[in-house]
């Protein structure tokens, strides 16, 4: 493990290659999984100015379970999570012609749709932004565990090219590690990996 002030990092997350391979693995991220995407307390207001902007992209059966479950849904294991279709796809999810799954909030966000709203600079839920890493408390609430857990079947695809163009799980994902845990941390585990990786090529 890595440690950066009250966090512990997994060293996969700078052992591990790994880069999101959408045209195999179809966006399964947003359909695959045992609850919706995990919300955190402040990202439900942003949620809430969101989805009215959301719902106008979404297809009608998506739009139609948005009104009947509400805009989030509670968990005993996961708190607050998004409502997904009959246990499967997250209902801010948009299925394309070509069957891969995209997020209706990235979407609008990128489309310049959530600028005037609170939701504004809000991407969509940072357990989305953050896969496959996953992020746990301690009981007593005094460290932050930061966890590499890709789906075995799932994620092979993305694994694959990661060690293709060689790409660590941790520079991957280096926009939401930012916005989750601000530049400083960030800094903090690259002057650590790159050290360590340095070290492996040159004895290897």
């Amino acid at each position: 493990m890595i440690a950066i002030d009250d966090k512990l990092v997994s060293d996969e997350l700078v052992e591990a290659q790994f880069v999101c391979d959408l045209v195999k693995c179809k966006g399964g991220c947003c359909v695959d999984g045992d609850a919706g995407a995990p919300l955190g307390a402040d990202e439900l207001a942003m949620l809430d100015a969101a989805a009215p902007v959301v719902r106008q992209l979404l297809p009608p059966q998506h739009q139609a379970e948005l009104d009947r479950q509400g805009r989030y849904v509670p968990t005993n294991e996961f708190g607050m999570v998004t409502p997904t279709i009959n246990g499967g796809v997250c209902v801010y999810a948009i299925i394309e012609t070509n069957g891969v799954v995209k997020c209706g909030i990235e979407r609008a966000y990128n489309a310049g749709m959530l600028a005037n709203t609170a939701a504004a600079g809000w991407k969509k839920p940072i357990s989305c932004h953050l896969f496959p890493v996953r992020i746990a408390n301690s009981a007593d609430g005094d460290m932050t565990y930061v966890n590499y857990e890709p789906r075995p079947t799932l994620c092979k695809p993305a694994c694959k090219l990661g060690k293709k163009l060689k790409v660590p799980v941790y520079r991957f994902l280096k926009e939401p590690l930012v916005r989750k845990f601000g530049p400083e941390f960030y800094e903090a585990l690259d002057a650590v990996a790159t050290d360590y990786l340095a070290v492996k090529e040159a004895h290897p």
